[in-house]
């Protein structure tokens, strides 16, 4: 069943998302080639619990760290390791926290140091979808609407590959809630929006084939071709008009251009180019 929120509910789930937000922006002005996910992972525990949050994903399905830290090929789900990050690594970042009896949970993808053109432009325009999705989110529309603004901007227009099997969802006392939020689809189908719906819109977009398998540890999900995928999700309330955006990157953004290992170059580059 599709669940509406009311204000005061709407207000709490902002309050987690845009902690998730404050707490990666932390990571974004440390964030290096030399670091582990590891340590990434401990970091962001220690937030959670300091905010007095519980964090959302360990042991969710027995998953068995407190985020999601995925690295060039890794579309999502990879695990924490001791690996140190590298030079030009697409390092996605999925954080979620329980407080108050709602969750709130996004993730963002960051560049390190020299990236290819290539790399960056996929950046840029998974992001750009994800807004394109969000134009979609508002009262009356279909979740199709949001799911072809995805896939027009990124497939349609660039030729990437937008993962099928992985979708957004909704939002509110637990992780998933109906409905599920594709990246691909038709307009004017799918569940119809109403005001107060709470949903995670996440695009995943790879610079190749759409294709993707897990490893045998059951969680951790690659490009097929070894490509590089993209992940950013925003946490975000349907609204007559216009959708309210419950978590914020322009905190995460601003941090990022102040650590000098972050390639932010693709803020600067107009859309569509």
């Amino acid at each position: 069943m599709i669940q509406t929120k009311t204000n005061a509910e709407v207000a709490i789930m902002q309050e987690n998302a845009t902690t998730i937000s404050r707490i990666l922006a932390e990571v974004a002005k440390i964030l290096k080639p030399g670091m582990t996910t590891l340590e990434i992972d401990k970091m962001c525990k220690d937030m959670i619990l300091d905010e007095g949050g519980i964090p959302t994903f360990y042991n969710y399905y027995g998953y068995p760290y407190n985020m999601c830290t995925s690295v060039n090929d890794v579309v999502v789900h990879g695990f924490p390791n001791n690996a140190p990050l590298k030079d030009g690594d697409i390092v996605s970042l999925d954080l979620g926290i329980t407080k108050n009896g709602y969750v709130g949970e996004h993730a963002y993808s960051f560049v390190l140091g020299e990236s290819t053109p290539e790399n960056l432009q996929l950046v840029r325009v998974t992001k750009e979808s994800l807004y394109k999705g969000i134009e979609k989110a508002v009262t009356g529309n279909r979740i199709g609407d949001i799911a072809f603004a995805i896939q027009n901007h990124t497939e349609g227009k660039f030729g990437y590959g937008v993962v099928r099997e992985l979708v957004g969802h909704g939002l509110g006392k637990t992780m998933h809630e109906e409905p599920n939020v594709p990246n691909y689809g038709k307009r004017g189908t799918g569940a119809k929006l109403k005001t107060n719906m709470t949903i995670a819109i996440e695009p995943m977009i790879n610079l190749g084939k759409r294709n993707i398998y897990t490893e045998k540890d059951g969680w951790t999900i690659r490009t097929k071709d070894g490509m590089p995928s993209v992940h950013f999700e925003h946490n975000v309330c349907v609204k007559e008009g216009k959708a309210l955006i419950l978590s914020d990157f322009s905190i995460i953004e601003a941090a990022e251009r102040t650590n000098s290992n972050l390639n932010t170059s693709y803020h600067d580059v107009p859309e569509d180019k």
